[in-house]
């Protein structure tokens, strides 16, 4: 593993993901060949078990929030106080956003694992351990837990008992979370490919590429894959054979996942813009202007586009219009997507903070203080609270 100065890990602590962003651009300058160039089909290990094993049919009735830190804590909140459930520590920085399912909390973390907690008493059910950090957040489907991992592998692993199901094997790593539609698991990757593999075995069914690497997560709707680009492009693939429908060219990398609703794609944008583009056609429907880079991911819940700024704010944005609603002002920049839950938004800041706002006039419910940056997103245990249209990289349902 490369080994960086006490500065550098220092700058870690300030600024999230731009120090990932910043290493990955140094690595990609030094050694990313065009997507051309590239390999076309990475081998993939074949699966180990025949079948999945029978997921528990627990719930988590509890009203929580789970939101991570790199104060290597994953924290459940309660979500009409602020105060803690239960901590859980892994042995590292957390930057993977959680995901809920049959009772348990599943997230990756900078030590190379991927955790799967009981939801109710935050005590580690298992752990599996991949060759890398661990910045993917995990996708849950029919069983199967889908992770990428830095080490050039996507993960395939059993949801209940943490055994390996399959393995695809990339030159490169995968920041981006997978989203899992039509039997196929889509990925973007840092090799400046957008994946798709079979869901049950992970052999590749096709591979598109972009002008530059992805860390972007894809989402899939009407029968079109939308993911961005290190490029500055928002690209809209056709699911079934990764053909190029249309792409979006914004003024600079397109790292927000994208999220479609009512026939609008919304995608942040690093040019410190959010974008309301039609989701047939990528013509522009309006964009909002923000004072920072936007890696933050929309997500839309009655009619509204909640997103973070590298300008301190979250705002809430007219969904049919571009109009602003309102904002609320953190202490640092935000990286993190929000989730919104029973008429309350709850998003992590750089400022160590998770906080939850009211959706409709944006004043402040609570917030609740950890011991490090929170670029990770939440995610409430109750799903049937849960409202709105979500990316992937968020731990919302859809």
């Amino acid at each position: 593993m490369r080994s960086y100065s006490p500065v550098l890990l220092a700058f870690a602590r300030l600024s999230g993901m731009l120090l990932v962003w910043v290493i990955l651009v140094s690595i990609c300058l030094s050694g990313c060949k065009p997507a051309s160039t590239l390999n076309v089909a990475p081998p993939v290990t074949p699966p180990i078990a025949a079948t999945v094993t029978t997921p528990p049919s627990a719930t988590i009735s509890a009203p929580v929030v789970y939101a991570a830190s790199f104060d290597n804590n994953l924290y459940a909140l309660d979500t009409t106080t602020g105060q803690p459930r239960w901590v859980f520590k892994a042995d590292t920085s957390i930057q993977s956003s959680p995901a809920v399912a049959y009772g348990m909390v599943y997230v990756g973390s900078n030590d190379y694992n991927l955790y799967a907690i009981d939801g109710d008493t935050g005590k580690k059910r298992w752990a599996f351990k991949t060759g890398g950090i661990v910045y993917s957040s995990p996708t849950i489907a029919n069983g199967i837990v889908y992770v990428g991992s830095q080490d050039g592998k996507i993960y395939a692993i059993d949801a209940t008992i943490g055994s390996l199901l399959w393995l695809f094997t990339n030159s490169f790593g995968f920041y981006s979370s997978p989203t899992v539609a039509n039997g196929l698991v889509y990925i973007g990757g840092q090799d400046n490919r957008v994946y798709a593999l079979d869901a049950a075995t992970g052999l590749l069914r096709w591979v598109s590429s972009a002008d530059y690497f992805i860390l972007s997560s894809p989402i899939v709707a009407n029968g079109l894959v939308y993911v961005g680009s290190q490029d500055g492009k928002l690209y809209a693939l056709d699911a079934t054979t990764g053909k190029q429908r249309w792409t979006f060219k914004t003024g600079s990398a397109v790292d927000s996942s994208p999220v479609v609703a009512n026939g609008v794609v919304y995608v942040g944008s690093a040019d410190q813009h959010l974008y309301a583009l039609d989701a047939t056609t990528g013509q522009q429907r309006w964009s909002f202007s923000t004072n920072g880079v936007v890696y933050s991911s929309p997500v839309i819940a009655n009619g509204i586009v909640y997103i973070g700024s590298r300008d301190h704010n979250v705002y809430a944005v007219n969904a049919s219009t571009g109009q602003q609603v309102w904002s609320f002002s953190t202490s640092f920049d935000i990286y993190s997507t929000p989730v919104v839950a029973s008429g309350v938004v709850y998003i992590g800041s750089n400022d160590y903070s998770l906080y939850a706002l009211d959706a409709v006039t944006g004043r402040k419910r609570w917030s609740f203080r950890t011991g490090g940056i929170v670029v990770s997103s939440p995610v409430v245990a109750q799903k049937n609270r849960i409202t709105g249209t979500y990316p992937t990289v968020s731990g919302g349902g859809k």
